[in-house]
């Protein structure tokens, strides 16, 4: 069907249907790369996964250079373009979206506020006293939207679009608070003098959207030296894409009395990478950082109180935090629920919230970076475990809370 010919109302649906599904294939792809990055590291194949993702890479201009194992360059690099896509997101569904009104983003504000703080909480009781396991904190606070969704793929077009919808937005706060928390807590020592350069990188993007400059790539250009700018700041690299995206003119106005309509060079950009993020930047990430030998493990290591803390916070922190704020703000009548939504299915939606997986793994990086602390990869295995048994009790509560014919 011709997108001339759709109703308003479903030209408007359109696009979030279309990131739904593209999501729902990207997070069934991921889950494959992860079981893949698993058993290649407990096969006899394990020796040359651990030196590829050893492997020195080095670019250098002159005297500049960057030189990083090739597990840096993808959670470092590759992870940038990620946030660029994650900054993309958050400024077109604040500016016209599922965020655009204090009235739609309050419930999903509140849910993903507890979803952060109750998972933290239940996971620094867990690890209190000891200074470089509390490093890790952040870790179960994180939403995988992508691994999420796969899961509500599965429920085919039983699930109703607003409680997609519902969850895309706590995920995207979620990633929001994420962001706030890698800036504030996981920053090293700053150069100043990278940070100058990166200042006067961001006034020239500033420039270029002042001046209707629409062609994306004039602000990538200028968005790779500032990437490398960040990354020599202290400030985590991956940033420099929330910023970038922040600057990407979100829509062209036609020229009066012309036949050509408005435009979203932003839209534009953000279609166009959906598919290289989903397929090709994720899998990536989840096959170099979710591979964890399992050889000398114990059923005992499981409870070491940073895996303890992570599944915790995922499994029940997400649970208790979600629905115990969803149900303060509707019962303070500073929120509306999702239409059409019972709480039942709501708690199904939380308990796919403690799917944390990429975004946990990502700040399992940042917080035990180089295996600080000697947990030797528990954190890993942490995170993979909350994230299955979440998704796995979240499909079946939905499953069963779920009408049996499609809405």
């Amino acid at each position: 069907m011709n997108e001339n010919t759709l109703r308003p109302v479903d030209r408007m649906m359109k696009p979030l249907k279309d990131f739904l599904r593209l999501e729902a294939a990207g997070g069934i792809v991921l889950m494959a790369a992860a079981i893949l990055a698993l058993a290649v590291a407990n096969s006899p194949m394990a020796s040359y996964y651990q030196a590829l993702l050893s492997l020195p890479l080095e670019i250098r201009v002159g005297t500049l250079g960057i030189a990083k194992p090739l597990i840096l360059w993808i959670n470092d690099g590759l992870m940038a373009v990620f946030f660029f896509l994650v900054g993309m997101e958050l400024k077109r569904e604040i500016a016209e979206g599922h965020l655009s009104s204090l009235r739609k983003a309050s419930l999903p504000v509140f849910a993903a506020v507890g979803g952060m703080v109750a998972p933290a909480a239940f996971y620094a009781a867990l690890n209190w006293g000891d200074a470089t396991a509390m490093r890790g904190w952040a870790i179960p606070t994180a939403t995988d939207i992508a691994f999420a969704l796969g899961v509500l793929s599965l429920l085919g077009n039983r699930v109703p679009t607003t409680l997609k919808a519902f969850l895309l937005s706590v995920a995207i706060f979620d990633d929001l608070g994420a962001i706030i928390v890698i800036a504030v807590f996981y920053t090293a020592k700053l150069s100043m003098t990278s940070l100058a350069v990166a200042g006067a990188l961001i006034v020239a993007l500033l420039v270029l959207n002042r001046a209707g400059v629409t062609r994306p790539a004039a602000y990538i250009l200028i968005g790779v030296p500032l990437w490398i700018a960040v990354l020599k700041s202290g400030v985590h690299a991956t940033l420099a894409g929330v910023v970038l995206a922040l600057f990407i003119p979100l829509r062209v106005e036609g020229d009066a009395g012309s036949s050509q309509p408005s435009r979203s060079p932003l839209r534009e950009l953000e279609h166009a990478l959906h598919p290289w993020i989903a397929f090709g930047v994720l899998p990536v990430f989840a096959f170099a950082n979710a591979g964890v030998p399992l050889a000398g493990l114990s059923v005992g290591d499981i409870f070491h109180p940073v895996p303890l803390g992570i599944m915790a916070g995922l499994f029940i922190g997400k649970q208790v935090g979600v629905l115990l704020a969803c149900w303060l703000g509707i019962v303070l009548k500073l929120a509306s629920p999702p239409e059409g939504v019972g709480w039942w299915q709501l708690h199904g939606m939380t308990l796919l919230c403690g799917i944390g997986f990429t975004m946990s793994l990502f700040i399992a990086s940042l917080a035990f970076e180089s295996g600080a602390g000697g947990f030797g990869g528990l954190e890993r295995l942490g995170i993979l475990i909350g994230s299955f048994v979440s998704g796995c009790l979240g499909y079946f509560v939905l499953r069963w809370a779920l009408p049996r014919q499609a809405p």
